[in-house]
């Protein structure tokens, strides 16, 4: 009985783990929208997006149609803390299109998207 239970665990946390590798590898493959700033009104802009493990919400300030300011107001990270550094790779590059973080890959995507999210719903 106790092999039976075991086998079960051991296949269900592979079950999970696949899971999660999916979710990630899917997070990495999606495209990042060009914002076109141009398009823009002066103002303070929400967004978020949520992945497991990782969920950001910023607020992102736009000033005579430039990135001025990112807030980060949640980051729930996992070990992806390093990532937060991105927000000022965003503001100096005033796109999205930066690199991401060595060792918090999926926590810097996250937050980029949730910086589109942002954007996007600022030009609607």
């Amino acid at each position: 009985m106790i092999l039976i239970v075991s086998a079960a665990v051991i296949v269900s946390v592979k079950l999970v783990i696949s899971n999660v590798e999916s979710v990630l590898q899917h997070l990495i493959e999606l495209p990042i929208v060009g914002i076109n700033l141009d398009h823009i009104e002066d103002g303070s802009y929400y967004g978020r997006y949520s992945t497991f493990p990782v969920s950001v919400e910023v607020k992102v300030t736009v000033t005579d149609h430039a990135i001025t300011a990112i807030e980060l107001i949640k980051h729930q990270h996992g070990q992806g803390k390093e990532a937060e550094v991105i927000t000022g790779r965003v503001i100096e590059a005033q796109s999205l299109a930066v690199d991401l973080i060595s060792g918090a890959t999926f926590s810097s995507k996250v937050i980029i998207k949730a910086i589109e999210d942002a954007l996007v719903n600022a030009v609607h």
